[in-house]
């Protein structure tokens, strides 16, 4: 249902911390993903492809808000039924393949992030972000935005720390290396890449799109999305071209440049606001998978789905995804096609998104009693 009277907050920031929350990952974390992406480019192709691929997030982010808006989609069944019709199931079945794949890397890095800390099993780790997950999602909605939050307010100031700190320490090899000419190579198709395969934040965040008043508050939403998602990653580049191009080849160029600055205490917290991302990826994920059960379950049993039935879902979703999944070799099965995936979500999201959506925008087409209809429920029928 719609938000009766959602904040400023809630109608413009929390949908851009949301969908940082989602694709920021592992990857973009530990600047591992922006070394495979942007680095390649040099230090300003590098900054080119981050700013196409940010410019890219923010479109697909105003189309996306504004078509659940309008045609009030509040979770991703309802809005590819609207979208795709009876094909909309291709959709959901490509995101549980990417999901399996999304939490079991996410329990590794916390399993890793355990021992690096405490010198725990890796098992402890992964159990421990099992635990947060499921605690988060088995409360709605709101406990949700509220994690996305205070874990935005906590990332955020801790990449300014580490900004200030790089600039201290090395800040004239980051000088030296903008200002020496570079290659900038493949930058703009490698920015196009990261942005396709991580745009499906914008769709997996869609129960924020409740608390939108006018179609003018998703478009704008959906414009500061862009940015938000990316200013943290930005500010991490600029860090990370003071060791091009060797910090390229690097597993974890977080550490790399942590060890740098010789601040164990500071290292720590790093390592743990890692954590919080990993945490907030996952809850994000997860949680949409939850928005989608009960929507089927209030069709079927005209209320909303129990905490206990939350809490089942999420069980059932982190303990097949990080454990089973891993123990019998779907992540690789899954990781082996991860390209081909992407490709497919592009597919039957960005491209009829983009074409037919936004053609019913135009035209009109999306009036929520419309969009109600392909999703009530009927007996003895698919949910």
């Amino acid at each position: 249902m719609p938000s009766a009277a959602g904040s400023w907050f809630q109608r413009f920031l929390l949908p851009g911390f949301a969908f940082k929350a989602v694709v920021i990952g592992g990857g973009y974390a530990t600047g591992r993903e922006l070394a495979e992406f942007f680095l390649p480019g040099g230090p300003w192709g590098g900054i080119k492809g981050m700013l196409l691929a940010m410019a890219v997030w923010s479109a697909v982010c105003m189309a996306t808000f504004a078509y659940a808006h309008a045609a009030a989609t509040y979770d991703y069944r309802a809005f590819f039924q609207r979208l795709l019709g009876r094909f909309w199931g291709v959709f959901e079945l490509a995101y549980l393949a990417l999901l399996i794949v999304l939490l079991a890397v996410f329990g590794a890095a916390s399993g890793a992030i355990g021992a690096g800390l405490f010198g725990w099993p890796p098992l402890l780790g992964t159990l421990c972000l099992m635990i947060g997950i499921a605690a988060f999602v088995s409360f709605g909605n709101e406990s949700v935005e509220r994690l996305f939050k205070w874990v935005s307010f906590f990332l955020y100031g801790v990449y300014a720390v580490f900004v200030v700190l790089a600039l201290s320490r090395f800040g004239d090899r980051i000088a030296v290396q903008f200002a020496a000419p570079q290659p900038e190579t493949g930058w703009a198709l490698n920015g196009l890449t990261y942005a396709g395969y991580n745009i499906i934040g914008a769709v997996v965040i869609l129960p924020i799109a409740r608390h939108f008043l006018s179609r003018r508050d998703a478009v704008v939403a959906g414009l500061i999305a862009g940015p938000l998602a990316m200013l943290p990653a930005l500010a991490f580049f600029v860090c990370m071209v003071a060791y091009y191009p060797q910090i390229a080849d690097q597993a974890l160029p977080s550490d790399y440049l942590l060890q740098r600055l010789g601040l164990p205490l500071f290292h720590s917290v790093f390592q743990l606001m890692i954590f919080a991302a990993l945490l907030e990826s996952g809850t994000g994920a997860v949680h949409a998978i939850n928005q989608r059960v009960e929507s089927a379950w209030r069709a079927r049993r005209g209320q909303a789905l129990p905490k206990r039935g939350r809490l089942a879902v999420a069980g059932a979703l982190l303990t097949g995804s990080i454990f089973l999944a891993d123990r019998f070799g779907l992540v690789d099965l899954i990781a082996s096609g991860y390209r081909g995936l992407s490709y497919l979500l592009l597919a039957v999201y960005v491209l009829p998104l983009l074409t037919w959506g936004l053609w019913q925008l135009r035209r009109g087409r999306l009036s929520p009693p419309a969009a109600l209809q392909p999703i009530a429920y009927r007996p003895g029928g698919r949910t």
